[in-house]
């Protein structure tokens, strides 16, 4: 039982919070009965199991288990209400090559999502919408962020995600037969004007700056969600969902 604030495990825990140390130790933690649960099933590489009983934990996972006391636990923890259980994993493997496709694919683009919330939802939005992959490209926020963990619900490991820059990702949609297609804020048709059956990556980029240059000259077509009021963009989360539910109603309407 660990019970000091002060143990290595604890200050390790708190230590991996910071990109620069998950990306040394190529390591991350996933806390929460589901998204552990989620986790194992995709066949993540666990460490560590740290339960609190006194929080309701119980082991998840197949991984060496230690128990911590409710205020150990509790500094160790990313949560405002733990569940109780977490686990130290090695980071996913997200390079491209490791993405299997079907053969008419729906992939979500995310070009230097500032937010790691944002990339959270957005990866909820895919494993709800059946997108087939999710991409992320440019500064942005890297998938191991705890932030990202906690807000896909576990979605970061139920669809298949990849990091790349932007020549690679242009490279391996040209190679899959994969149209790409930019949303931007003004200037592109409406979504339900353009055809978002077959192969097809939706893109979005960050709210301020949008797409950049270069993703902007490979797409193949561009698409702006109509704004009916005074606010002049919408969340990229929520950019992503009408845009992957539009594609979901095209799919569905094509005949057997």
């Amino acid at each position: 039982m660990i019970t000091s604030p002060s143990n290595p495990l604890v200050k390790e825990l708190v230590r991996l919070r910071s990109r620069r140390h998950r990306d040394t130790e190529a390591r991350f933690v996933v806390e929460g009965r589901r998204p552990l649960a989620l986790a194992a099933a995709a066949g993540v590489t666990f460490e560590q199991q740290v339960i609190c009983t006194d929080l309701g934990g119980e082991p998840v996972v197949d991984a060496p288990t230690v128990e911590m006391s409710e205020v150990a636990f509790r500094k160790a923890s990313y949560r405002q209400n733990p569940e109780g259980v977490l686990a130290i994993a090695r980071h996913l493997d997200t390079s491209l090559t490791k993405v299997s496709l079907p053969e008419t694919p729906l992939v979500l683009v995310a070009e230097s999502i500032e937010k790691p919330g944002n990339v959270g939802a957005m990866l909820r939005t895919a494993d709800a919408g059946g997108v087939d992959a999710v991409v992320l490209t440019g500064e942005g926020t890297d998938i191991h962020n705890p932030n990202v963990v906690r807000a896909s619900q576990g979605a970061l490991f139920t669809v298949a995600v990849g990091t790349a820059a932007v020549e690679e990702l242009t490279a391996w949609l040209s190679e899959n037969g994969i149209r790409l297609l930019a949303a931007v804020p003004d200037g592109g048709s409406a979504p339900w004007q353009v055809d978002l059956t077959g192969p097809v990556a939706l893109a979005i980029g960050a709210e301020d700056e949008g797409l950049s240059p270069a993703l902007l000259d490979a797409a193949a077509g561009r698409i702006t969600i109509p704004m009916l009021g005074r606010v002049d963009s919408l969340n990229a989360s929520t950019a992503a969902a009408v845009l992957v539910y539009e594609a979901v109603r095209q799919r569905d309407s094509e005949p057997d």
